[in-house]
């Protein structure tokens, strides 16, 4: 077995899940009991996984006894094992550089970026009250939501856990529900406006394009 401390770091832990959860609040600046509810649920995920990561690997002792008599030449508990998919999958090397973990770095920090460039389009429009149909608004109507649905399944593709496999699709039906909400919301102060912007852009999935289709409308 592998003696070097790689769990129970409890202070990476923390600054961990703070990095990531002060940088998507500064993109977010929740201020409704809605924001606040959507934020803290992805905090919530961040921790679980943070916790996993380097804190208690709970889906490693769970899975143990299985993991250990189909992969007996595997240390489970060093840190490299953590990355279950390159396991599972029979991928081998360096797990922070196969073709699953650099994609989940591309979908995190993509997904970091388009909530901080749909935050500074929403906060605009609600500046002038006005709707926002530019930058990611153009593509989606729900870029936020999004963003937080992608940063999430981008730390699943990274390091998969029993907990933020369970959650990931609970969080999902949350924001759903939520943009929902937000839309009626939205449809009860803009109207027409808000339909018609509403009928030609896709909900979560992106259709380029939009910028050139809302100037038609």
């Amino acid at each position: 077995m592998n003696d070097s401390p790689e769990y129970g770091l409890w202070s990476l832990v923390i600054i961990n899940s703070l990095i990531f959860i002060i940088f998507a609040f500064s993109f977010t600046k929740p201020r409704t009991s809605r924001d606040w509810r959507s934020f803290g649920a992805f905090s919530a995920f961040i921790v679980a996984l943070f916790a996993e990561m380097y804190g208690f690997p709970l889906t490693i002792y769970l899975l143990s006894g299985w993991l250990v008599g189909r992969y007996p030449e595997i240390d489970f508990l060093s840190h490299d094992a953590g990355h279950l998919w390159q396991t599972l999958f029979g991928l081998r090397g360096d797990p922070h550089s196969n073709p699953l973990h650099l994609l989940s770095d591309v979908l995190i920090f993509g997904g970091l970026i388009w909530l901080g460039i749909a935050w500074r389009v929403l906060y605009e429009a609600q500046q002038t009250r006005t709707l926002a149909t530019a930058g990611p608004y153009a593509n989606m109507r729900h870029p936020q939501y999004a963003g937080f649905i992608v940063i999430m399944f981008g730390f699943l593709l990274q390091w998969p856990t029993i907990l933020t496999l369970l959650m990931f699709p609970v969080l999902v039906t949350m924001y759903v529900r939520l943009a929902g909400r937000e839309e009626r919301e939205v449809m009860a102060e803009f109207g027409d406006e808000y339909q018609r912007y509403a009928s030609v852009t896709p909900g979560f999935f992106p259709r380029f394009g939009g910028a050139m289709r809302r100037n038609e409308v």
